[in-house]
């Protein structure tokens, strides 16, 4: 098998508007196709003012890192989530090391230029190496990513263990029908820069996610928020394809959805702002239970 492996067959549909076998079309993306009686109640804010866009991505980028760790991702120091910044676009953000997923704050984050070079926020802490050999590499390869999320989650990691696509076995999965990879060429701690670009070589042109064999998973979207989203949305998925895995195993058939309807499926929910309003949920959450990872907010509110 090859380093990468693609999460569909020879006949995924290519149409501009996917239909399924029953003759349902869409004919244009968005998270109004699922918003009825009123306008979409979580819509991707437009800054005028680059510098209030930083402080709302790293507060946001904070409030993932909430929701990762109340759901348990932690595993020791691994794991970072980067956003490119929109002032300086060829520098990003990525979380301290060294610190729990469930204390960090958008002024604890760390901007790094491609070189390594510490360059912005909190200056006096150090970053994961593994970390920035992935996210570098990535940032530089994908234009159109400006987050990308990774932890060694448990289910993840224990499906990477096979170093396969998921199936699409249930509707919620098919959100990552023909935008997930396999990468199976692991080769131990990604602290090497080779190994970054390899992983940014599995993600591909146009994937957002990646399975990274015996390693975790990886996502990536247009906001922090999409791949938040789409990293609880893999490690629910693994979790539940392994319950399948064990099911078929004791004699259970798996039903496996046709690839019109999967397509159809993951184009009404695959989309960037389809996916930033899906995360709002967890985010609100995060803000009712502590708040205090919103430290722009926070500061500007005492003045």
């Amino acid at each position: 098998m090859s380093a990468t492996e693609t999460s569909t067959s020879t006949t995924v549909p290519t149409e501009v508007k996917p239909a399924s076998s029953k003759g349902y079309t869409v004919t244009s993306q968005g998270a109004h196709n699922i918003s009825m009686g009123n306008p979409v109640p979580h819509q991707i804010p437009k800054f005028d003012d680059p510098y209030k866009e930083r402080e709302w991505i790293l507060e946001h980028m904070a409030g993932v890192f909430r929701v990762f760790g109340r759901r348990g991702y932690t595993e020791g120091s691994a794991g970072h989530i980067s956003v490119r910044d929109p002032v300086e676009p060829n520098t990003f953000w990525i979380n301290p090391l060294g610190i729990h997923f469930s204390l960090l704050k958008a002024s604890d984050m760390v901007r790094v230029d491609e070189e390594g070079n510490l360059v912005g926020g909190n200056t006096t802490a150090p970053i994961n190496a593994a970390g920035f050999a992935i996210h570098s590499a990535l940032h530089k390869a994908r234009p159109d990513i400006n987050a990308a999320c990774h932890t060694h989650s448990k289910y993840g990691k224990t499906y990477s263990a096979f170093g396969k696509p998921l199936e699409m076995i249930n509707q919620d999965v098919c959100t990552l029908y023909n935008t997930h990879s396999v990468y199976s060429d692991f080769g131990g701690v990604a602290i090497e820069k080779e190994e970054g670009e390899a992983i940014a070589k599995a993600v591909g042109e146009k994937n957002k996610c990646v399975i990274l064999q015996n390693h975790g998973l990886l996502t990536a979207g247009q906001t922090v928020d999409e791949a938040g989203y789409l990293f609880t949305l893999m490690e629910n998925s693994c979790e539940v394809q392994l319950l399948a895995d064990a099911a078929a195993g004791g004699g259970k058939e798996k039903q496996i959805i046709g690839d019109a309807e999967a397509a159809y499926t993951a184009y009404m929910n695959g989309d960037p702002e389809t996916l930033y309003m899906e995360f709002q949920n967890d985010l609100a959450l995060e803000k009712h239970y502590d708040d205090s990872f919103m430290t722009f907010t926070k500061a500007s509110q005492k003045v």
